[in-house]
């Protein structure tokens, strides 16, 4: 009999035929098939034969589990054999993604943020070289790993690792948080205020409070959520924090009036009394340079909250202080003076910049375009929508969300603003619900988790890239998106499940405070089924224009019959996620993925597996979602046409990017109508990028017009100004 045994880490220990007995017995127990007595005796044949076949005395464990393997599928359990053989697998994947995960723990100990590591570059939000970024990194990827062997499906966390699908912030997976939240401020400001979990906060009772609570709120909610944070009616939320300074101003400037004239003028400030509100203000017969001076306090002090609010949004941190939260807000539809002058003085503050003339990148404003509100001349908005234009075409924010579209005009009710379409961050939305209550309301609401299928690899799998067929196997490629969209499907429900059985408990401040949709109906010890139902389940693609090259030679901006094609891919997607709306009442929609890593991820795989395609592999990104390539010429209006019916088929989020080059600015009417083709093409979210400048001396970036820096004032040099084309 062998004494001693080798184990994969090369130590020498004492063979012991109990263990393997052991492992027999555990995979009959679970088959049903056999009991211990019976282990035992297929353990001892075990042992015969590897005395019996191997040649060293001290053999490896690999080599006793094949022969236990053999063993077991010549005997008559079959069902224990494939059990065996499964078990054995599984432990080999763990013990291979511990190993990788030591490897990864190196790269992020000793790699630069800087250099070619998918690792370091995973989050562009984080400062992958400061320490609490490589700590926040080593969590995360510890995370993933414990996620795919011990959470996910074997066949999921298998497709996910071979590139077949992405499971979007996996490291997340294990907390059960949610993706994103769209937080109505009214909810936390008006009643009392709100608790972070370090104290509470009373009501907020001026603009300059009100805008400072808006920054700790969505840092608040940062630090439950793994995704975006957004306001939907930043405009709308921020006017009564505009009318409490103004009637604070109205009665500070009495008094002053009353003690400087001599005057007994009467001091009651109505509660009714709002910024803007000329009638009522003319029947108190208070003095002109009174109303005048309040007006210009009123102004003065929402300029700096406005200023304020984005300087806070572009330092303070969140997670461990490494990461500045990911926000964005919408506005430009609230027509009350107060609402107003917030949107105006919010793009002065972007205009403006941070405190060296930076470009905020933080929060991505959004305006929201409406007819009868702010599209027409005639529009009481009009001058904020010009106004909205003419710094986005300075600073590249804001983007523009259009109300009009039809899947968006649907759900719009008049002054109501839950009802008008809002998006978070780079493209993400939540509109439609299968629950009536939800349906077409934008606040409280959020994505709950989201995962991508590679759609370019089953175009070269299908198509005729490879050469191996001269046409197309659509039946064949269909066949396989179904699949992979079911198995995605099956991801996206188990996950549904746990975090439905986390509690307001693990999160104090979103369902806690009362933040998400009808939480505030729950207990601190409830579990969330009952309101995250409200949230969305959705399905991504990345690609579709090197899927359509795969396939058939041709992308969607090039060729009308791939034009076609495209658009009867996202909609079979689209028709396979409202079915599952159906068979399992929840929120399923589609997603058009944004590019960020994982088309580089998705790349850099399917280009090792099947070499460098031309216009499919032979980049290092795909393209971004249904987009026409960038490095395609095409006008910006073709571009606008091709991808405008995308829109309504991707209920999850989309964007269009348009590419402008020099400097908009000199040219407001071509911006203005870019953004109305949008308007009228039924174009949901678009967005205009155009250069950016930058001196290297002051730190300003943004459009630098001749020689000389708009900031510090220097003329170009021997240093010169960084001018990005």
């Amino acid at each position: 009999m062998f004494k001693k045994i080798k184990k994969r880490d090369g130590k020498i220990v004492n063979f012991n035929p109990e263990k393997i007995a052991d492992a027999i017995a555990k995979a009959g127990l679970k088959t049903e098939e056999f009991k211990a007595d019976r282990a035992r005796a297929l353990a001892e044949k075990v042992v015969k034969r590897a005395e019996e076949t191997l040649k060293t005395r001290t053999p490896h464990v690999e080599q006793i589990q094949d022969i236990v393997e053999e063993v077991l599928l010549e005997s008559s359990f079959k069902r224990t054999a494939r059990e065996y053989i499964q078990y054995r697998q599984e432990r080999s994947r763990i013990r291979e993604a511990k190993s990788d995960l030591m490897n990864i723990y190196k790269t992020i100990s000793h790699a630069d943020a800087s250099e070619d590591s998918d690792v370091k570059r995973s989050n562009a939000n984080v400062d992958g070289n400061s320490a609490m970024g490589k700590m926040l990194q080593f969590g995360a990827e510890g995370s993933k790993v414990f996620a795919k062997t011990l959470l996910l499906r074997p066949d999921i966390a298998a497709a996910h690792d071979n590139g077949d699908i992405h499971i979007h912030d996996l490291d997340f997976y294990a907390t059960g948080t949610l993706t994103c939240c769209q937080s109505d401020p009214f909810v936390l400001f008006e009643n009392g205020g709100f608790n972070t979990g370090h104290g509470h906060l009373r009501t907020p009772n001026s603009i300059s409070s009100y805008g400072a609570l808006a920054a700790i709120l969505l840092q608040a909610n940062q630090n439950e959520q793994h995704g975006g944070q957004s306001i939907p009616n930043f405009d709308y939320a921020m006017a009564p924090g505009v009318n409490k300074s103004f009637r604070k101003a109205l009665k500070r400037n009495l008094e002053k009036y009353n003690k400087f004239a001599g005057k007994k003028l009467d001091l009651e400030v109505k509660d009714s009394y709002e910024y803007g509100d000329d009638d009522k203000l003319k029947k108190a017969k208070w003095p002109k340079e009174v109303i005048e001076a309040s007006n210009e306090d009123v102004n003065r002090e929402t300029l700096q909250a406005m200023e304020g609010f984005v300087h806070n949004l572009n330092t303070m941190h969140s997670r461990a202080g490494a990461q500045v939260p990911f926000t964005s807000i919408n506005f430009g539809t609230d027509t009350s003076e107060a609402g107003r002058l917030v949107s105006r003085y919010l793009l002065e503050a972007t205009e403006n910049g941070l405190g060296k003339g930076e470009t905020p990148i933080f929060p991505i404003s959004i305006f929201k375009v409406k007819e009868g509100v702010n599209y027409n001349p005639e529009d009481p908005n009009y001058d904020l929508f010009k106004k909205s234009m003419e710094v986005s075409a300075k600073r590249l924010f804001p983007n523009f969300c259009f109300i009009d579209a039809p899947y968006n005009l649907k759900y719009y009710k008049k002054g109501d603003y839950r009802t008008e379409i809002a998006t978070m961050g780079c493209r993400t939305r939540v509109f439609a619900s299968v629950f009536p209550e939800s349906d077409g309301i934008v606040t409280g609401r959020g994505n709950l988790s989201f995962t991508t299928v590679n759609l370019v690899r089953l175009g070269i799998k299908h198509g005729i890239a490879l050469g191996e067929r001269k046409e197309a196997d659509w039946d064949a490629f269909y066949t396989d998106l179904d699949e992979k969209m079911d198995l995605v499907k099956d991801e996206l429900l188990e996950r549904f499940e746990f975090q439905a059985n986390q509690h307001v408990r693990n999160f104090p401040f979103l369902m806690g405070q009362g933040n998400w949709f009808g939480s505030e109906k729950l207990g601190w010890n409830d579990t969330l089924r009952d309101v995250i139902k409200h949230g969305t389940l959705s399905i991504g693609f990345i690609g579709l224009a090197e899927t359509l090259v795969a396939m058939v030679g041709k992308h969607h901006g090039e060729d009308a019959d791939a034009r076609e094609l495209g658009l009867d891919i996202i909609t079979h997607m689209r028709e396979k996620c409202d079915e599952y709306c159906k068979k399992y009442k929840l929120n399923f929609s589609l997603l058009a993925t944004p590019a960020e890593g994982i088309a580089g991820r998705f790349t850099k795989i399917d280009r090792k597996e099947y070499g460098k395609i031309k216009g499919v592999t032979d980049r290092d990104f795909y393209t971004n979602s249904f987009h026409v390539p960038v490095y395609y010429s095409i006008s910006a209006f073709e571009k606008i046409e091709i991808e405008a019916p995308y829109h309504n088929l991707c209920n999850a989020g989309h964007i269009t990017y348009i590419e402008l080059d020099g400097d908009p600015s000199q040219n407001l009417p071509a911006f203005e109508a870019v953004i109305r083709k949008m308007h009228d093409c039924g174009i949901g979210y678009g967005s205009v990028n155009h250069p950016v400048d930058r001196d290297p001396i002051c730190g300003f970036s943004g459009i630098i017009t001749g020689d000389r820096c708009p900031h510090c004032g220097r003329l170009e040099g021997d240093v010169k100004f960084e001018r990005l084309a």
